[in-house]
């Protein structure tokens, strides 16, 4: 291994097809996108230097403002959401179901392979007000209780949205957190259950500490990906009503393809990336000192 570290023709040879898939996909595109946010225009009018005023309009747009608010209060939702769903399913698969688990295992994470158009479709028609009630105003019914039109008013549409995003992704983390659980050795539960501990106490104060690294690794790929939420947006609500539910990425898609205004458009593309890149760090160095304490 030394000598073929110390092969510069050999470190180029192994590292060079992966440094020219990384430049070509992630680095070109960011520095492009950074060159349109200086500009304003479109491939048919032309495009104008204008500097930083793409920056001081975003921070000035009472639109992106609001696109922000919820992308953040939707990830915030969507991530303790999936976290806490998909680790109380990973302890329920290796300490209550045990053999069986396979199958309840299959049948969570079947909808994570879905198509999310088709599973936008399948939530319309549960929550469907006219012309036809769907099974949800249905069962309000049969209850006793007002129907309810939920995609006609803000605040029922992003508890539609995130009902149906919990329950099209949970599977993967909860299948994700499983591999994390199965991987802390039985000598510790042993010896934690020999000193005492049960139930809670050993999820407490055993479990959870030894999961961690699996569990921060689940809570960046829940908030990155919750900060990039597009589709699912899309095919339910398309951000309505009004612009009650659109978040940044479906507000950068508006501007830049709808209004072809490429410029504005990247300056939210930018904003989308630095926020990413923001939480991704400060949930870094957070699992780096919980787990120096541990």
């Amino acid at each position: 291994m030394e000598s073929v570290l110390g092969n510069k023709k050999a470190v180029a040879v192994l590292l060079g097809p992966a440094l020219i898939f990384f430049v070509g996909v992630i680095a070109v595109p960011v520095v492009w996108s950074f060159v349109y946010s200086l500009y304003t225009g479109n491939v048919i009018r032309g495009f104008t230097f204008v500097g930083a005023a793409n920056l001081t309009r975003l921070w000035s747009d009472p639109e992106a403002h609001q696109a922000f608010w919820f992308t953040l209060k939707y990830a915030l939702v969507v991530t303790a959401g999936q976290i806490l769903l998909g680790y109380a399913l990973a302890l329920l698969y290796v300490f209550v179901l045990r053999r069986a688990s396979t199958l309840v295992r299959t049948m969570v994470f079947f909808p994570v392979v879905l198509p999310t158009v088709s599973v936008s479709l399948l939530f319309s028609r549960f929550f469907q007000y006219a012309p036809t009630d769907g099974p949800i105003n249905s069962i309000l019914k049969v209850l006793g209780a007002q129907h309810v039109d939920f995609f006609s008013a803000g605040g029922t549409s992003f508890i539609v949205l995130v009902v149906m995003d919990l329950w099209r992704t949970q599977g993967f983390y909860a299948v994700l957190l499983y591999a994390g659980l199965v991987e802390i050795p039985d000598s510790a539960i042993d010896a934690a259950r020999v000193d005492g501990a049960g139930g809670w106490r050993l999820v407490r104060h055993v479990v959870v500490p030894m999961s961690l690294p699996v569990l921060f690794s689940a809570v960046i790929f829940s908030f990155n990906a919750s900060l990039k939420v597009f589709d699912s947006v899309l095919a339910l609500t398309r951000g309505g009503p009004g612009s009650d539910t659109t978040p940044l990425n479906l507000f950068m898609y508006k501007t830049s393809f709808l209004s072809t205004d490429y410029g504005y458009g990247s300056t939210i593309a930018l904003l989308i990336t630095g926020v990413c890149l923001v939480v991704t760090l400060a949930i870094f160095r957070s699992s780096r000192r919980d787990l120096t304490k541990g």
